[in-house]
Order: C-alpha cells, then sequence, then structure tokens
C-alpha cells in the first residue's frame, strides 16, 4: 500500500523522449542566439544610446564584448565543474544564471549596469552552450545526433532572425521600451527551461561513467523505447560498448598535470581536445560576429544606409539565414563534417573579397549607391555559406571528436575558445570599421582561405560514426595527425571494419545469452 505506479519522464519513452530532450537543448541554443543578436539593434537605438551617456565606438564594443567575456567564464566554469555535477544539474545552474542576467539587463540605467548585467548573462550562457551540445549528443542515436545539434543549430538562427525582427518593431516605438522588452522577452525561453530540464533523464553515458550503472541502464532502456528491456542485446551492447571505452580511457588517461607538462604519451587525447576547440575558434575567424552582433551598424557605416533600411535589410537577411540553414539539415551526414568547413570556408572567402573590393568602391560620386547594393546582397549570400556550413559543425565537432572521459570538458574547452575569440571580434568590429572601413574586410577573406587547408590536413570525419567509434581511431593510430591521406578517417561513410566490430560484439552476446538461458533450463 502507498506505492505508486507512477513512470519516470511522464511515460515518454522512444522517440517521444528523445524529441523533449531536443526541445530543451533546442530552446538554449534559441536563447543563444536571440542574446546574441538583440544587441545589434539596441546599440543603434537612440533610447539605449541615450540612457547609455552616447557612448563612443570603443565603448560599444566594450558593453557588447564583454558579454563574451562572461560565456568565456562560463564556459571554463562548465569545463571545472560540468563532469562532476551532471549535464542536467549544469544545465540548470546556467539557465538560473543566465535570467538573473537578462533581468538586470533590462533595469539598467548606466553603462556600469549594463556591463555587469551582460558579464552575468554571459556566464549562463557559457554554461548552457558548454552543456546543450553534449547532453544532446550523449541521449542520441549515432544516425540523429549530427541532424539534432545542427536543427539546434537552425533554432539558433531562429533566435537570431526574432531578435532582429524584434528590435526592428520596437524601433518605431518611443523611450526605452524600444530596448527594454527586447532585452526581457528572453526570460521567455528560461520558463520553457526550467520547465523541462528537471523532468529529463541525466545522460546515460554520464551515469555510467560515474558508477550509476543501474541508471544509466535504465536511461539506454528509456531513450531506445518500442517495449526494450535491459536485457535486450542492443541495449547489452551498447552498455558494454561505453563501459570497455570508459575502461581503456582511465587506464591510458594521462593527468592534467601531465597534458599541461607535455608529459603525455596520448597524443590523441590532447589533439583530439585541440581539434575540437579549434573548430569553434575557426568559427570566430571566419568572420561571423562582425555581422551578426553589428549588421545594422555595418550597413549604416559602410555601406551607407539609413538607420531604418540597416535595420529592415538586417532582419531580412536572418530570414534568409534561416531558411539556407536548413540544406545543412541534409548534408550533415550525406557531406560530412570536412567537406562542409571546407565548402563554406571558400565560399565565405570569396563573398569577403567581393565586399571589399565593391565596398572601396562606394566613394564613387556616379555609380557609388549600386556598388553599396552589391556589397550588401555578398552579405547576404555569405550568410548562406555561413548558415548551411559553419553554424552547426563547430558545435557538434567537439562533442564527437572527444573520449568519453574527455567529452564534458572538450566541450566546455570548445565553448571557451568560441567566446574569448568571439570577445576579439566584437571588441574590434566598431574600431576596425570607423578607422580601416573597406579594407577591414580583407583580413576575414583571409583567414577564410587559410582556414581550409588546415580542415583538410588535420580534421578527420565524425559523421556516421558512434562516439566509441572515434575513441577507437586514435586507438589504433597512436600517431595519427595528418589525416588526409587515411581513408578511413577521412571517408563520410562509416569505415566496415567498425561495422564487423560491431556485429561480432553482438554475437558474443547472444552466444552468452543462449548459454545462459540453457543453463538456467537445466540438463536432461
Amino acid at each position: 500500500m502507498g506505492k505508486t505506479n507512477a513512470k519516470p519522464y511522464f511515460g515518454m519513452t522512444g522517440t517521444m523522449l528523445n524529441i523533449w530532450v531536443t526541445v530543451a537543448c533546442t530552446t538554449a541554443m534559441t536563447l543563444f542566439g536571440y542574446d546574441q543578436g538583440v544587441f545589434g539593434g539596441i546599440i543603434v537605438t537612440p533610447s539605449f544610446l541615450e540612457t547609455m551617456g552616447n557612448p563612443n565606438p570603443n565603448l560599444q564594443g566594450t558593453i557588447v564584448s564583454l558579454y563574451d567575456i562572461g560565456c568565456f567564464v562560463g564556459a571554463i566554469s562548465a569545463f571545472i565543474w560540468g563532469e562532476r555535477l551532471g549535464r542536467k544539474k549544469t544545465f540548470l545552474i546556467g539557465v538560473v544564471i543566465m535570467s538573473i542576467g537578462a533581468i538586470l539587463q533590462t533595469c539598467a540605467f548606466s553603462v556600469a549596469q549594463m556591463i555587469v548585467a551582460r558579464l552575468i548573462t554571459g556566464v549562463g550562457n557559457g554554461i548552457n552552450t558548454s552543456t546543450a551540445p553534449v547532453w544532446q549528443g550523449e541521449t542520441s542515436k549515432a544516425a540523429w545526433r549530427g541532424k539534432l545539434i545542427v536543427f539546434e543549430m537552425i533554432m539558433n538562427i531562429a533566435g537570431f532572425s526574432l531578435s532582429n525582427w524584434m528590435t526592428y518593431g520596437f524601433s518605431f516605438a518611443s523611450g526605452s521600451i524600444a530596448w527594454r522588452f527586447p532585452i526581457a522577452f528572453q526570460l521567455l525561453f528560461s520558463f520553457i527551461l526550467f520547465a523541462t530540464i528537471p523532468w529529463l533523464p541525466e545522460s546515460p553515458r554520464w551515469l555510467l561513467a560515474h558508477g550509476y550503472t543501474e541508471e544509466g541502464v535504465a536511461v539506454l532502456v528509456a531513450l531506445e523505447g518500442a517495449d526494450a528491456t535491459a536485457n535486450d542485446d542492443a541495449i547489452v551492447a551498447e552498455r558494454d560498448a561505453i563501459l570497455e571505452a570508459l575502461r581503456i580511457e582511465r587506464e591510458t588517461a594521462p593527468s592534467w598535470g601531465d597534458i599541461l607538462k607535455g608529459r603525455t604519451g596520448n597524443t590523441g587525447m590532447v589533439q583530439r581536445l585541440l581539434l575540437g576547440s579549434g573548430t569553434q575558434w575557426m568559427q570566430q575567424l571566419v568572420g561571423i560576429n562582425v555581422t551578426s552582433y553589428y549588421l545594422p551598424l555595418v550597413l549604416q557605416n559602410s555601406v551607407g544606409l539609413s538607420n531604418g533600411l540597416s535595420r529592415l535589410l538586417a532582419a531580412c537577411n536572418s530570414l534568409s539565414y534561416l531558411v539556407f540553414s536548413f540544406a545543412g539539415l541534409l548534408l550533415i551526414e550525406r557531406a560530412g563534417r570536412r567537406k562542409l568547413m571546407m565548402w563554406g570556408a571558400a565560399g565565405q572567402c570569396v563573398c569577403y573579397i567581393f565586399i571589399s573590393g565593391l565596398l572601396s568602391q562606394t566613394g564613387n560620386t556616379t555609380n557609388g549607391a549600386h556598388f553599396g547594393a552589391a556589397a550588401t546582397a555578398f552579405f547576404f549570400l555569405y550568410y548562406v555559406f555561413f548558415g548551411i556550413c559553419w553554424q552547426g559543425v563547430p558545435w557538434l565537432y567537439p562533442t564527437e571528436i572527444n573520449s568519453l572521459s574527455m567529452r564534458t570538458k572538450g566541450a566546455a574547452l570548445g565553448a571557451a575558445s568560441n567566446w574569448i575569440s568571439n570577445y576579439m571580434v566584437v571588441q574590434i568590429t566598431p574600431i576596425g570599421i570607423s578607422t580601416l572601413g573597406w579594407r577591414f574586410y580583407i583580413v576575414w577573406a583571409v583567414l577564410n582561405a587559410i582556414i581550409v587547408p588546415c580542415i583538410y590536413l588535420f580534421y578527420p570525419e565524425t559523421a556516421n560514426r558512434s562516439l566509441e567509434d572515434i575513441d577507437k581511431l586514435y586507438r589504433e593510430n597512436k600517431s595519427l595527425v595528418f589525416v588526409f591521406r587515411d581513408k578511413e578517417a577521412t571517408q563520410v561513410a562509416r569505415p566496415q571494419h567498425f561495422i564487423d566490430e560491431d556485429e561480432k560484439r553482438a554475437d558474443t552476446v547472444v552466444s552468452i545469452s543462449e548459454v545462459s538461458n540453457k543453463s538456467e533450463g537445466g540438463l536432461p
């Protein structure tokens, strides 16, 4: 008596449970996009500028960019504490901090208040963006993982687009509501996160890694759905693969002291950390936040458009950006991570070359307006390449490339790399535009050109692999650095010997199960 038959996760299993995990992770990344884009419209709002004492370009850059320092601190916090706390607890802490920051931003009346509020908001966002992709990746099937994380980043663009239209719409309002309401609106996302995260499952890989074997298997069963049980061959095989990868990792993993001092024979671990964080560092070096934080400012100061038209075109661009980013869902597994990043960097390089050349001619008294319009079109095209190729992969890759025991640290280090480089870009952009003019964009063309061979030479393919496949790749190729000559490291399809090993393991599980059944049944 007194016992309840209530099922966990409100009775949801399989696809439906995966969908709700995706809802939580997607909401976090939508909030990330909204918060990243909202200040692009606010920084040119007269009421905001008046309230903040009409800051000069250098102070404007500081107000906007210190948010990224907060994100960096949040990512480092997840790096230090995230593995100990688990995915859910870390995520909830990030949401609480970000909500406090949003309230303080909404109520700010001075530059000092706004800077403190943006730093606090950034800390929460840094924790969220370090944790959500890992939680999503560790609860997803291999065939879904890439698509789901890319979908999260598409919704990041949706948040960015929403913020552009929100600030454009409220630009017609008078008084401080023109900028306070768009900032306060992000609390809606916090409410959704508070309503979903607490009842969803912890990562089964985290549970197994920390000795909660029964709980971890129960989550694997729930995520599998379709009347799965803990004794099913597929569940047993997945559990054993995770535990085996963890055992090998613990036996061979050096301490952080060894890594920092260079006293480690496990070069694969260090290399994988660098590759994962490198994708997010490069995401900033391709120049996306030159425009995503400042597109209205760029169109005003570089192209010479009016405030209203600059806002409207930025909002329209965000819709184009969103629509084309869905192509990434179709290509992420078919083309693979390597090709998308190389194609994207090459296309973005061409766009910045044309932007530089066209903007250099906007001073022409006869055709300057036409050159400015053409440059604006290439800004739009740049977003097409970035949305398809670079929006999702840098957030997916650190989760995939790092080992189980290093996954949280690797994702957090990647996010920290993203945010510190983001800070650099956002801080220098207003100054670069005002002092270098069209020459400022040549820098980003060169950086995109450099990135293409870097991906080709060093980055292994992670598409169509299980998370444990990458561990095997580095165990079997201990000196793997240059990957372009290794077919198995670069092909999009899953290498055949990984498939053969899975089939062999499944046959072994079946054989053991048959022997056990015979033993339990007794001999005649």
